[in-house]
């Protein structure tokens, strides 16, 4: 009985040590505690309202859920900071009636990310995504709703795999 006891106790100890820590979103933030992400503006010629503070919320969520970082307004390790410089919709599909079938929103972001404890992690970079929508529906409600929230849901995930998990 003392056996299967040791077993079962020697299993259990090298199961729980032999890999380390591990993350499941693979991210990396080496021996940084906090992060800091600046307020994104709206500098693009279209002026949505609301779209600047969203986006900076949803990234501030997205990083604070897949990481044990805490997140902080001055001084972070780990420093996001950026503006919103496109947003615009374009037609994307005709019809046989030379009219749109289908229109695209686009939303591209600028990012500086800064790592105080790892310089040579640093970068400047844009990210950008769309969402498409049947031309006849309007981009108010419910449809700018799920077209920020998709476009927002990518950008978020590609800065957060460029800055953290270097995809």
């Amino acid at each position: 009985m003392k056996k299967i006891g040791l077993v079962l106790s020697c299993l259990l100890l090298f199961t729980t040590q032999s890999c380390g820590v591990y993350s499941f979103t693979g991210a990396d933030t080496g021996a940084a505690t906090t992060f800091q992400v600046d307020y994104f503006q709206n500098t693009s010629d279209i002026v949505e309202p609301g779209i600047d503070r969203a986006f900076t919320l949803q990234l501030q969520d997205l990083i604070q859920g897949q990481t044990n970082l805490s997140l902080t307004n001055s001084g972070g390790d780990l420093i996001y900071e950026g503006e919103i410089v496109d947003y615009y919709v374009s037609p994307i599909t005709a019809t046989a009636q030379n009219t749109a079938a289908q229109n695209r929103l686009t939303i591209a972001v600028n990012l500086r990310y800064f790592n105080t404890l790892d310089p040579e992690k640093d970068m400047e970079r844009q990210f950008s995504f769309y969402y498409d929508y049947p031309a006849n529906d309007q981009l108010i409600g419910a449809t700018l709703d799920t077209a920020l929230e998709e476009i927002y849901s990518r950008i978020t995930q590609d800065i957060f795999n460029a800055t953290l998990t270097n995809w």
